[in-house]
């Protein structure tokens, strides 16, 4: 697959001058055909018209003869009948015999007529006018036959007849000679178109027209004519007589054939044309199959042009070699990727100039092994090149077959993509996520440090409290104001701060696991252990406050799997949020209100789980509890409520604003959900669940 030069590279007039000589050479052609048709209609009209002439040549001839042995048989005619009595008999019988004769007259020196005969096929030819009219031409006939000593002809003249009709009618005079004296003339009277009938050769007569003219093209005598609209062609041929001289026409038919009749004269012109309509439609398929052509070769050329943009502009680099791993193709991006042109890598095989030399070996035998027809990889694989300037980068070599019209396998496609951009960026990402890690570090210490800062404060504010109770308890004397301090009051009092101290202990131990998103020890605690935890440090608030704290645990209400001192850390700052959402100093707060509300049930949810698995008999589903801290308070206002569990957000002035944020965050680490939503009559109820053990 070489590089195709694109097709705008085709000069931009080629196109034009192609069309314009195609379009010269089919007029050239078309002048060729129109001139060989005329030629070969000329030369057949002129041979025609020879032959015509020819045959005109021959009828006249044919007359001039029969009208000699005409003369004879009246030579004949009066030898055998030298009186006018035994002329009549056989003057009759040539009478009968040569229908082109109308009138026999025997004559004597001085013209007059001494026995006559009429032709019995015209019985009232000379009824209509009288022969005397006819009789100046006759004398000049016989004066010239007088003085030639043969015979002489008369000029033709018209003849009428009844009924309007006429014949144009010649004389002929023959003297005759009896002892070597003159003795009269024998005048024969001819029909012009009887000559025509009776003497003209009936075969070359045969579809043609024949006819005696005059000079000027007046018709005198007319034996057939052609019928219809057909062209024709004419011959005149001379019946020369002695006395007087004849125009004979022939007229035939122009040759045609089939629905060229007329047009084309004859077989060898319609074959002509036939040949050249042949021809002409063969330039018109050939300039039918050149446009198509021409179409498709300009769509081939946007077609290369479009694919040698499209690979001009690509920054993959393409490779094709052939089945003995020879090059055949490079786009503009692979040679820049290696730093060759592409007359120094196309033809060249193997080993590739772009192959590192130490790993010549290696990659000889990665080929060998892929010009073997193994199935490639679609994922590619990862290799270095070599540039001509020596350096190296990494590339991801995918290949493919390449697969020709019919199915063959030609070669190999390869698609190269420089990874040196990727792996810069790799490093870069690898360096920032080390400085982000560094500074996630940074943050995650004061992370710590503002939790330890904010979940200390309650253990140790409860230690100072006992501490301070015990130390007041020692300073008493003894029997000042009654009996001496109790040993047990002052056992539970330290008590106390061991268990806080403990308390404060598991609370670093369990917010260090938190910032170190480590996994914490979970096991199976009840509610109502929870509940109880805090309720000593919860009491010593709510009775500074007036407030009274209800619990309600529902009745069969599973253990919940969870980090025990996390969530009492929940139960506890939700519950102190809520004590101090109800101030001692509230003047709209009833008696009535001033509870705090710590409930523990199953979830709505799941309520049913018991029922149906026992109805249905199928695996039972999770069960998660829920756990609710009521208030009476003012409630919260919507600012409030949209930036509530937001970290460092808070109403107190002595407040973190961590609160709310951790205890969210401590419960979706469990799986469940923290919610909060107003109470009845006022106040706000947060609910947050918790999966059963």
């Amino acid at each position: 697959m070489p590089e195709v030069a694109p097709r705008e590279a085709t000069p931009g007039g080629l196109r034009p001058r192609r069309r314009l000589l195609w379009v010269a050479l089919l007029l050239l052609v078309l002048a060729l055909l129109g001139v060989l048709v005329f030629l070969a209609a000329e030369y057949e009209e002129v041979r025609d018209q020879s032959a015509l002439e020819a045959d005109a040549e021959a009828l006249s001839s044919d007359i001039r003869s029969a009208l000699v042995r005409n003369v004879q048989t009246l030579q004949s005619l009066y030898s055998l009948a030298a009186s006018p009595g035994a002329w009549s008999a056989p003057a009759g019988e040539v009478l009968a015999e040569h229908r082109e004769m109308v009138r026999l007259e025997w004559r004597d020196n001085a013209r007059a007529l001494i026995a006559h005969r009429d032709t019995p096929y015209l019985a009232d030819l000379f009824s209509y006018l009288d022969r005397s009219q006819a009789l100046p031409d006759m004398r000049q006939a016989c004066d010239n036959a007088q003085r030639s000593s043969g015979p002489s002809y008369s000029p033709s003249y018209f003849w009428p007849m009844n009924g309007g009709l006429g014949l144009e009618l010649m004389d002929m005079c023959l003297p005759v000679v009896r002892n070597g004296k003159p003795a009269g003339f024998l005048v024969v009277t001819y029909s012009l178109p009887g000559l025509l009938a009776e003497l003209g050769n009936r075969t070359l007569l045969r579809g043609r027209g024949l006819a005696f003219v005059d000079n000027d093209g007046t018709r005198l005598a007319l034996h057939s004519s052609v019928t219809g609209n057909r062209r024709t062609q004419t011959a005149r041929a001379l019946l020369d007589l002695p006395g007087h001289t004849l125009l004979l026409r022939l007229e035939s038919p122009r040759i045609g054939t089939g629905a060229a009749f007329g047009l084309l004269p004859n077989v060898l012109t319609a074959v002509v044309g036939a040949l050249s309509l042949a021809l002409l439609a063969v330039l018109g398929l050939l300039g039918r199959d050149m446009r198509l052509r021409q179409r498709a070769e300009h769509e081939l050329g946007d077609a290369l042009a479009f694919r040698k943009a499209m690979e001009n502009s690509l920054v993959t680099g393409l490779r094709a070699r052939d089945m003995s791993g020879r090059i055949t193709y490079v786009n503009p991006a692979f040679c820049q990727m290696v730093g060759l042109p592409p007359e120094q890598l196309i033809g060249t095989g193997l080993p590739a100039p772009w192959w590192p030399p130490e790993l010549v070996d290696e990659y000889q035998q990665r080929q060998a092994v892929r010009l073997a027809g193994q199935t490639l990889p679609r994922e590619g694989y990862e290799s270095v090149f070599q540039r001509s300037d020596g350096t190296r980068f990494p590339v991801l070599i995918i290949e493919a077959p390449l697969i020709d019209a019919q199915g063959t396998q030609t070669g190999f496609m390869s698609a190269i993509l420089d990874l040196s951009e990727q792996r810069r960026i790799e490093d870069l990402n690898r360096a920032s996520q080390e400085r982000l890690q560094a500074t996630a570090r940074l943050a995650t210490v004061g992370e710590m440090a503002s939790l330890l800062s904010h979940e200390l404060n309650q253990p140790l504010a409860a230690i100072a409290s006992y501490a301070s109770g015990t130390l007041n308890l020692l300073d008493e004397p003894p029997g000042a104001s009654g009996p001496a301090m109790p040993q047990g009051e002052l056992r539970q009092a330290m008590q106390r701060i061991g268990e806080q101290a403990e308390r404060a202990g598991r609370v670093i131990k369990s917010v260090a696991d938190f910032v170190r998103r480590r996994e914490q020890v979970r096991e199976a605690v009840a509610p109502a252990s929870l509940i109880d935890a805090i309720l000593p440090l919860l009491g010593l608030q709510a009775k500074k406050q007036g407030i009274r704290v209800h619990t309600q645990i529902a009745p069969g209400c599973p253990p919940v799997l969870c980090d025990r001192t996390m969530v009492e850390q929940v139960l506890l700052n939700l519950a102190r949020n809520g004590v101090q959402a109800m101030p001692a100093n509230d003047p709209t707060a009833a008696s009535g209100l001033r509870v705090l509300t710590l409930a523990v049930s199953r979830t709505r949810l799941h309520a049913s789980d018991d029922d149906e698995v026992a109805a249905s008999g199928s695996p039972p589903r999770k069960v998660w509890v829920e756990f609710a801290v009521t208030d009476h308070g003012h409630g919260l206002s919507e600012a409030v409520r949209q930036q509530l569990f937001t970290p460092f957000f808070t109403t107190k002035a002595e407040g973190m604003g961590l609160g709310l944020s951790l205890c969210r965050t401590v419960i979706e680490q469990h799986g469940g959900a923290l919610t909060h939503e107003p109470a009845q009559p006022r106040g706000t109820v947060f609910r947050f669940t918790l999966p059963a053990a």
